[in-house]
């Protein structure tokens, strides 16, 4: 099971950083991606990261301000979001798949295990 959370209300320009936590003893096998849904848009992919936390993956719009990371240790996987804007409001959920590979990490269609959003809300 997945559980994300770390959602709520920022200002615009201000930081957030959600978690993800993992249940079983196998976190360390999966790829881990954060996507989100914004009100009446298709859900979207933000950032995606391999199991030994190497390589990652960026949407364009989040480049260089969104940064995902994983603890291995602590099931968890994190995405530190700054310089936060308002079209960044959206329900954001992480998913987990182990048999992705670098090519399909953003693929919404490639994970198998999804977690209830958390919604984040960046006023203007």
């Amino acid at each position: 099971q997945l559980q994300a959370s770390g959602g709520g209300l920022v200002q615009a320009g201000g930081s957030l950083r959600l978690s993800c936590a993992a249940s079983g003893r196998t976190f360390s096998r999966y790829v881990m991606g954060w996507f989100r849904q914004a009100p009446e848009k298709e859900r979207e992919f933000v950032a995606a990261i391999k199991q030994s936390g190497g390589t990652t993956r960026y949407a364009d719009s989040v480049k260089g301000r969104f940064t995902i990371s994983r603890d291995n240790a602590k099931n968890t996987v994190y995405l530190q979001m700054n310089s936060l804007k308002p079209e960044d409001t959206a329900i954001y959920y992480c998913a987990a798949d182990e048999r992705i590979i670098v090519s399909t990490m953003a693929v919404e269609d490639a994970y198998d295990y999804w977690g209830r959003g958390t919604l984040v809300t960046v006023s203007s």
